[in-house]
């Protein structure tokens, strides 16, 4: 169920109070198809196409890209030689989203869409937008304060960031709760950047890359306006396990908005995992690996998934290695740190990054090993905290107080074991670092990617500048050491590094301790490993990939047609073929009408009975509907069911006139009173006695599956246990059975949560040509054909319809319906919505009937009586 304010969510009166509204999606009320150009917001954006052809910054044939983040790629300022009173601009050439534009062609022309890093009066704020669109090629979303405060410090920084790092708010004291109107102000803020994506989009030619947490659920506003966007989104934070994303009271409305992406990135394949999971447990999702690819079907679409870490700009850091100054630098460090081994920690002000614990480990090695007292410094530049509040506050005095007591006990004149360095830190003073540092240590508890290791190898590498000032050999061996967290998005792609667990005070003094003695050839051997993967998988090549991976997703838009359904944030967009159609009750009446000899082939549970009720038995209405069509003398109703004849028989006794097919086609009734056909002259049962066991054994060990037995088959169901341990298991299972069945007559298959086990050429499929063929035999071939079910062994009557047709055994004239219930890839051409629709259906077609069939006279009911 949606969260109770998520009816109007996607309509929120934003902040900025903007004239108009964006209005909720159209339901499907008429049969048919409502394709992209009869959407509400496709007529939105007609209304506004001279607009947006005015805003638009490029032709309408270059490719572009459009990146959208919560901050641009610009630094801004003010100039004080006009008073201060005009704003200027810079690239912030530190910034990811501006890095990643080396791996996109030369010819793709890129635009930002974000928010800027400062407050701008809103009588400038036109102006400011004008210069930066035409100077930056960039489009500022100017959140008013408030907004600002409730989405980013709020929401994001202060119950996102926590609750994905796993730190859940049991008390109040500790962490922020979910706060409604921060949700609110979240959703409203991601609506302000739906429109200024907007008003510069070519929808043609244009991919959209969403960038980030702050931004999950605006792949619904845009998915909404245009069905066929082409979209994609990475995370460059930490996705966590469903136990802790299921505590979110918004989960769903998150995880399907992400859903209405093409492409998801994510750093890690643990973090990807958690994703899958969640959708899997919340949603019902399941995913599949094709040739080397991730997809979850969702709604006829497929949504990829991405895996691959970030890399660093190469060129930039090269760059900074290069300049005279920066070997000034490291020259200087060498010599304020001569005859020292140097630690070095680069964190941002924040509780996840462990540099309490990181101190507590330096304190243990100096403990545990006196003789580098004086020898050995931790050194810790600090970033500024990127949030606000008592949190930041906390780690500040707790890593002073640490640190504070180690310098005390193990500190002497001239000398401190562990060295502050707070403020702002430019990257050239980080690379000095970096270059006189023997080791890095990287102690997040958790942390989504993490390039310091990666700036930490390439500043080792050096430059000739830096091979003078340090007195190297231009062809001297480098070496470099990494203490990392396993608990980082980094540490799977850094191999050669000393991995540890934060948590373990321990475990990390001893890595410092082998970092101090590791042999020199060692170090060379790790370094070389590192620096050749952090070359090779730089920001260009993981934006390279991401985009390629892109255009493949979005490849198949145009081969399928689109509908647009749902409120708020259960919006979703259905993709299915070309020819599928929602079944028009006129239309298939009026050719029932038209026909003489009719064939109606209907499955059972979800198709005329919902698969959600307790009582599986049909109701009044259904076997009223199903007594009507069978007193039509044109008509051939069948059930055809998996389910056991037993069951079938008894349900369906009022029913004298109606056909069963049971358990999938194996066992076969005509009417009430006909004996019961088997499709096998004589059943070999003797494979059940091997079967059984395994699966009673798949049973005991997993909790909530359970085994139905048919007279001619074997189910193992595992609905009701843990949906990953269930779908593991069914996949355990299939290998069994199929290893010890081999030999034996049967086949073994896996259906929707289940695993079966039934004999060789019993199919629903083989039901239909039979029932085809005898009806042919009797000189009445069908003229009419409708065949209705929802799940997989439906789709083998929809195959045997097809074939059918294709070999000429129906007339050449025959009305032929095949229908699936829901909207869904199918082999059928039609489909209806539910099984309520499909009752309507039905009785639309008892009524059609009652109209047709001629009214007895008195000698003919006289004469039936007597029969």
């Amino acid at each position: 169920m949606l969260s109770r304010s998520c009816f109007n969510l996607l309509n929120l009166e934003d902040y900025s109070r903007a004239a108009d509204r964006t209005r909720l999606p159209r339901v499907m009320t008429v049969p048919g198809i409502i394709s992209d150009f009869d959407d509400d917001s496709v007529n939105v954006a007609d209304d506004q196409k001279s607009e947006l052809s005015e805003t638009t910054v490029s032709s309408v044939n270059q490719e572009r890209r459009i990146i959208v983040a919560n901050q641009l790629p610009v630094k801004a300022y003010r100039d004080e030689s006009k008073n201060g009173q005009k704003w200027c601009f810079d690239w912030d050439k530190d910034a990811l989203v501006l890095q990643l534009k080396d791996g996109f062609p030369a010819d793709v022309e890129v635009v930002y869409v974000g928010c800027l890093n400062v407050v701008v009066d809103p009588v400038e704020q036109e102006e400011v937008a004008q210069l930066l669109l035409d100077k930056f090629r960039c489009v500022p979303t100017f959140l008013p304060v408030d907004l600002m405060n409730k989405f980013y410090h709020g929401f994001c920084k202060h119950y996102l960031w926590p609750l994905f790092h796993y730190m859940l708010p049991v008390t109040s004291s500790y962490g922020v709760r979910f706060d409604r109107s921060m949700w609110q102000a979240y959703v409203s803020a991601n609506k302000i950047f739906a429109d200024k994506v907007m008003e510069v989009i070519n929808l043609d030619e244009d991919f959209v890359w969403i960038h980030d947490y702050h931004l999950m659920v605006l792949p619904t506003f845009l998915r909404k306006r245009f069905n066929r966007l082409k979209l994609g989104f990475f995370l460059h934070n930490t996705f966590p396990s469903s136990e802790i994303f299921r505590t979110m009271p918004v989960r769903e409305e998150i995880l399907r908005a992400l859903l209405n992406c093409d492409l998801i990135g994510f750093h890690t394949f643990d973090y990807a995992r958690h994703f899958l999971s969640c959708c899997s447990r919340m949603l019902g999702l399941d995913y599949q690996s094709k040739r080397g690819y991730i997809g979850l079907d969702y709604y006829g679409r497929t949504v990829s998934i991405k895996i691959l870490p970030v890399g660093i700009h190469m060129g930039q850091l090269e760059s900074v290695l290069s300049l005279p100054d920066t070997a000034e630098k490291v020259k200087e460090l060498r010599e304020k740190y001569e005859g020292k081994i140097v630690m070095l920690g680069v964190d941002d002000m924040d509780m996840f990054k462990g540099i309490g614990l990181k101190f507590m480990a330096m304190g243990q090695l100096l403990d545990y090993h006196p003789r580098y007292r004086g020898k050995v410094v931790l050194v810790q530049i600090m970033n500024p905290a990127r949030s606000q509040g008592n949190d930041i506050q906390e780690v500040q005095n707790e890593i002073s107080r640490v640190a504070s007591e180690i310098n005390h006990r193990y500190g002497e004149p001239g000398y401190e074991p562990i060295v502050c360095v707070s403020g702002s830190v430019s990257t050239q003073d980080k690379v000095a670092y970096y270059a006189v540092s023997e080791c890095v240590v990287v102690n997040a508890v958790r942390d989504g990617m993490n390039l310091v290791p990666y700036n930490y190898t390439v500043s080792r590498q050096g430059s000739s500048y830096m091979d003078k000032a340090l007195g190297l050999e231009p062809a001297a061996p480098r070496k470099s050491v990494i203490i990392v967290s396993e608990f980082i998005g980094c540490s799977p792609s850094l191999s050669g590094a000393i991995r540890v667990n934060p948590w373990n005070i321990d475990s990390v003094a001893d890595a410092m301790h082998l970092a101090v003695t590791m042999p020199d050839a060692e170090k060379e051997m790790r370094h070389e490993k590192h620096y050749k993967y952090i070359k090779s998988h730089d920001v260009a090549y993981w934006a390279r990939s991401f985009n390629q991976d892109l255009e493949r997703a979005c490849s198949e838009h145009y081969l399928k047609r689109c509908w647009g359904i749902g409120f708020g944030f259960g919006f979703r967009v259905v993709a299915l073929g070309p020819n599928f159609r929602k079944l028009s009750v006129e239309h298939i009446v009026s050719a029932y009408n038209r026909t003489s000899s009719r064939l109606i082939l209907l499955d059972y549970d979800g198709t005329v009975m919902p698969q959600d009720t307790v009582d599986k038995s049909p109701s009044d209405e259904v076997i009223a509907v199903l007594n009507s069509l069978c007193s039509d003398p044109k008509n051939i109703v069948f059930i055809v069911s998996g389910r056991g004849k037993d069951s079938l028989s008894k349900w369906f006794s009022p029913c004298q006139k109606l056909g069963l097919s049971a358990e999938h086609g194996c066992f076969t009734r005509w009417t009430k009173d006909s004996p019961w056909e088997s499709c096998m002259e004589a059943l070999d049962l003797d494979w059940k006695k091997i079967a059984l066991p395994v699966m009673e054994h798949y049973t005991e060990a997993t909790d909530g599956s359970s085994i139905e037995q048919k007279e001619s088959a074997i189910v193992w169901h595992h609905q009701e246990a843990d949906p990953d341990f269930g779908t593991w298991q069914a996949k355990e299972l299939l290998d069994h059975l199929e290893g010890v069945l081999a030999n034996d007559p049967v086949v073994v298959k896996r259906g929707q949560h289940i695993v079966e086990v039934k004999p060789q050429g019993v199919s629903k499929g083989v039901v239909v040509e039979k029932l085809i063929a005898t009806m042919s035999g009797r000189g009445k071939p069908p003229d009419f054909v409708l065949c209705i079910g929802d799940d997989r062994s439906d789709e083998d009557m929809f195959e045997s319809v097809a074939c059918s047709v294709a070999k000429h055994s129906l007339p050449d004239k025959a009305e032929v319906f095949a229908c699936t219930v829901g909207q869904k890839p199918s082999m059928a051409k039609y489909y209806l919505d539910d099984t309520s629709e499909v009752i309507k259906m039905l009785q639309g077609l008892s009524v059609a009937s009652a109209h047709l069939l001629p009214k007895p006279s008195h000698h003919q009911v006289s004469f039936e009586r007597l029969l």
